[in-house]
Order: C-alpha cells, then sequence, then structure tokens
C-alpha cells in the first residue's frame, strides 16, 4: 500500500527550492491534494494554476502559533506532514555582531518543525499513521563553522526526529530525517560547490517515504561525509572546521 498515492499532504516553506520540489513530485507521486504552505500564498500562483485543483495555498508561518492551529483545524486529512521551512544566516557562532541571527534559525528551524509536529500528530494518528519529514542537513551532523548557528539549529532539528521518532512509534508515524549536503536553491546560490537539484532530492525522499526508510542522505556530498563520520569523525570534523566564517 503506497504511502502517497491517494494520500494529503503538508508542506511549509512550499514556495521555493526544496519546499517547491516536494509539492512537484508530490503531485507526480500521485497525492490525492498538498496544501503548500507559505507566508505569502501569492508566491504559490503558478503551482497552483497547473496542479488542476490539487495544489492548496495555505497562509503558514511557523513561527506564528495562531496560523499553524489554523492550518491544522482546516486540514484535517493530512497523511503526510513535510518540515521543510528554514532559514540560514550564514554567520558564525562568535563572529556574528549579536545572537539575533542564531535565534532567529533556531525560530523557524527548530521550533517551527517542533510546533507543526505537534499540531499535526494526533492528525497523523487519525490517518493510519502517515509519515513526518523532517529536512535538517548533513550541517547538522558535523558543524561547519562557516554557518555555525544554522548547523547547530538543524542538529536540534536532528535531534528532535529521534525524539519524534519514539514517541509516535506506537500510533505507527514514519518519522524521517534528510541530511542533504549542498542544494541547488536560492539559499545555496553563493556556496562555491557542486549541487544537487531538488527535484532529484525529493524524488529520493519520496522513494524512502514509500521503503519506510528513516535516514536519507539524498546526495553525493551528504553521503560521502556520513561515511566519513561513521568511519572517523573527529577527521571530518577537522576538515570541516577550517571553512570559517568570511
Amino acid at each position: 500500500m503506497s504511502r502517497i498515492d491517494g494520500k494529503a499532504a503538508l508542506v511549509t516553506g512550499a514556495n521555493r527550492g526544496i519546499g517547491r520540489a516536494f509539492v512537484e513530485e508530490l503531485l507526480a507521486a500521485g497525492a490525492v491534494k498538498v496544501y503548500a504552505g507559505a507566508r505569502n500564498p501569492d508566491s504559490l500562483a503558478d503551482l497552483i494554476e497547473k496542479s488542476d485543483g490539487r495544489v492548496v495555498p495555505v497562509a503558514l508561518d511557523v513561527t506564528k502559533a495562531d496560523t499553524i492551529k489554523a492550518a491544522a483545524t482546516a486540514h484535517q486529512d493530512v497523511a503526510i506532514l513535510v518540515n521543510n521551512a528554514g532559514v540560514a544566516a550564514f554567520e558564525g557562532l562568535i563572529s556574528a555582531d549579536n545572537t539575533d541571527p542564531a535565534r532567529n534559525e533556531m525560530e523557524i528551524n527548530y521550533f517551527g518543525v517542533l510546533n507543526m509536529t505537534r499540531a499535526f500528530a494526533p492528525i497523523l494518528a487519525q490517518n493510519d499513521g502517515g509519515a513526518i519529514v523532517n529536512m535538517s542537513s548533513i550541517a547538522g551532523q558535523v558543524n561547519f563553522p562557516m554557518i555555525g548557528s544554522y548547523s547547530a539549529s538543524k542538529a536540534a532539528v536532528h535531534s528532535l526526529t529521534q525524539g519524534v521518532r519514539a514517541e509516535l512509534a506506537a500510533q505507527g508515524t514514519l518519522v524521517v530525517g534528510v541530511y542533504p549536503g549542498p542544494v541547488d536553491t536560492d539559499m545555496a546560490a553563493n556556496l562555491p560547490m557542486d549541487k544537487a537539484s531538488p527535484n532529484t532530492v525529493v524524488q529520493i525522499i519520496l522513494a524512502a517515504i514509500e521503503s519506510g526508510d528513516e535516514d536519507v542522505y539524498p546526495d553525493s556530498a551528504a553521503k560521502e561525509m556520513h561515511t566519513g563520520l561513521l568511519g572517523d569523525p573527529k577527521a571530518v570534523e577537522k576538515q570541516v572546521g577550517e571553512m570559517l566564517p568570511v
């Protein structure tokens, strides 16, 4: 039985980048409806237009409790929750002028995921358990000092994913942690390195949902670094530790 075909999904941060790719690929995989969350629903107009009514815009800010509550109340058929919304300040932990960027990253990247998950967990339970996808990062498993506070927020998402997985196991919810390397999105536009295609990354994630895989390294850079972390984590830490803030 497919976890995607014929199901309804909700994607946060759906207006661009990986979020937009999630909307496109969920439709291609047979999702009956995709609730596309964005702070500005007007930014979803082209996705809605070409979806034959299957994309439903949702005014959603993952830092605003009222918008989360409204989304959960209105969309009780959600069986797949994709916690994709995120932000990167490209700041170090010490070199930043203040802690405001770190607090903002944690508010969106961590607390946004936590609050969305808390709101939708009971809904997933009503819909045969369903699935949650949490977009962490390979930077959540080893800190890149040039994006030090972002790395810390994604490490928090990794830990959250493990805890939620344990708490929701009894209701049959699949909780998938995703740890990509650089992906070709606006967020990574200024990173001087090879980047994976957002749609290819999402296709791999959706395949993991169908097969029940809990940990996904969806590109070659992430896989290589994960292998390194399993073999010699201190060597990987020292290697990425040379990537200092500018």
